[in-house]
């Protein structure tokens, strides 16, 4: 029997987060192992509809209106998939309260400790096992998102937001076991050597 933890996947945009999570869904669906993957914003059938919202272009939300719709996007997520699979089954997160406190906190300087407050009320019982944290050049990223055909609102923030988003990433990562960074300014099949092994050892699955 494999183990079946929380595993999320954290990062700045074209860090390569999605690629990764992408590739041991795949993974795992080979291995016929009992998964769900979900992203924020997204996720849930709401979820989903209330990303629409952030991320349109022609939104002008104030930004601690864009925090609350983060949250109740999360909420719906955690009634409706999270506590239904809790260790039922492999549950993949592409972006998870970690980014709140990057991007609401560290990148545009919202209170701490309402971020805080609602996370931990949120989670309650309810525990990450493991964090992969990928990091980008400033430079990478601006190429990254050079390429990208359609662009978000959160695709269009000046590099230095990014800079504080990713510096945050890491100061929470910061002596923290169960975090791993990964240097997405490597080789993508390096780095898809490095989390899929993790991801086995995790899942107990060979």
């Amino acid at each position: 029997m494999y183990n079946k933890p929380i595993i999320v996947f954290e990062g700045i945009e074209g860090s390569g987060k999605s690629h990764h999570i992408k590739k041991i869904a795949n993974f795992l669906k080979k291995k016929k192992a009992k998964f769900v993957k979900i992203r924020e914003p997204g996720g849930s059938s709401n979820s989903e509809k209330i990303r629409r919202l952030i991320l349109n272009n022609k939104s002008d939300l104030d930004k601690f209106s864009d925090l609350l719709l983060y949250f109740a996007a999360r909420n719906e997520n955690i009634e409706k998939i999270i506590k239904k699979n809790y260790k039922k089954k492999i549950i993949l997160i592409d972006r998870f309260t970690d980014s709140t406190i990057a991007y609401q906190y560290y990148g545009m300087g919202l209170n701490r400790k309402i971020i805080d407050l609602i996370n931990n009320y949120f989670l309650n019982q309810i525990h990450v096992s493991f964090t992969f944290l990928n990091i980008v050049s400033m430079k990478n990223l601006k190429k990254r998102l050079n390429k990208r055909k359609n662009l978000n609102k959160y695709d269009k923030f000046n590099i230095n937001f990014y800079n504080r988003v990713q510096k945050g990433f890491v100061k929470v990562s910061k002596n923290n076991k169960k975090y791993l960074i990964i240097n997405s300014n490597d080789t993508i099949k390096e780095n898809e050597k490095i989390i899929l092994n993790k991801i086995k050892f995790l899942t107990k699955i060979k």
